[in-house]
């Protein structure tokens, strides 16, 4: 491991000075589950680490006029956790029980899996599905934008060098919305994702019909995509097995999947097809739950 200065930051502006102090030499530390690996083996180790886990601003789940708020260092565990998220937002509860083992779990946070970037990221999928915004705070200045341009290739994100992930928000029109997340590895448990999948959906009961679809994929392109073909494909069209598996079959044929040693490009598109059509009757039968309890 190459020596570094540390640094540990108060709250976010604090942060952010220190960044704009060391520029481009300088890596944020949350949750450390990727960075510590990263520095004891990368050849391109910060200078400087800037330890944000001690800044409060950055924690804690709460309902805001604008949605869900989930701050960039909540831990998956504390997700699994929250009332609020079980209830509203239960695809997320699901997707963050994937997500390594347990400490990982306890220490790994929400930030710094998106600002990772990795291509099989579990919770941007159903972050996504949700139309999910994260906040990007600068010293003198916020701006939100769509998670799924927060993505801008492997392990690479738009945050400009002086700039980090303050929060994330689900819209509020969005919390309670059927969602499923469902993931495939080559084990049950502690394992890289070859295809993960989220699905979310409203439902026009009247003429039963799909409305409002989102349709996330994981570890089958560069970074989390929108498969947009498969989702205009099923906007208000009749809710049947039919449409669902064609569904499936259009996100295939949108995503970018590789070969490699895990599994070939044909096998991840055979996933996908299958994995989208099951998250969609999940969300449906999540719907149809819902109306059942007298909640929707």
């Amino acid at each position: 491991m190459k020596a570094f200065e540390f640094f540990a930051a108060r709250d976010s502006r604090h942060a952010l000075a220190l960044l704009a102090e060391h520029g481009a030499s300088s890596q944020l530390l949350a949750g450390g589950t990727d960075l510590l690996v990263e520095l004891k083996s990368a050849s391109h180790a910060p200078k400087v680490v800037i330890d944000i886990s001690r800044a409060e601003d950055l924690k804690g789940i709460v309902l805001t006029e604008q949605g869900l708020r989930i701050g960039a260092l909540v831990t998956h565990a504390e997700l699994m956790r929250c009332p609020i998220v079980q209830e509203m937002a239960p695809a997320l509860v699901d997707a963050a029980h994937t997500i390594g083992a347990v400490q990982t779990r306890n220490r790994g946070t929400v930030g710094g899996n998106l600002v990772t970037c990795v291509p099989s990221m579990d919770s941007g999928p159903a972050l996504v599905a949700l139309d999910a915004l994260v906040t990007i705070a600068g010293l003198d200045s916020h701006r939100q934008v769509p998670l799924i341009e927060f993505f801008a290739g492997p392990r690479k994100t738009i945050l400009k060098p002086r700039e980090l992930l303050f929060e994330i928000v689900i819209p509020g029109k969005n919390l309670g919305k059927p969602a499923e997340f469902l993931k495939f590895g080559l084990r049950k448990g502690q394992a890289l994702a070859l295809v993960n999948v989220a699905a979310s959906l409203w439902v026009d009961w009247g003429e039963h019909v799909f409305v409002e679809p989102r349709i996330a994929l994981g570890a089958v392109a560069p970074t989390v995509i929108r498969a947009t073909r498969a989702e205009a494909y099923l906007e208000e069209r009749a809710i049947t097995p039919d449409a669902m598996a064609e569904a499936g079959r259009i996100a295939a044929g949108e995503a970018k999947p590789i070969s490699d040693f895990r599994a070939s490009a044909d096998y991840r598109r055979e996933l996908i097809a299958v994995l989208t059509r099951r998250a969609l009757e999940n969300a449906c039968a999540r719907a149809k739950a819902k109306r059942e309890g007298g909640s929707g």
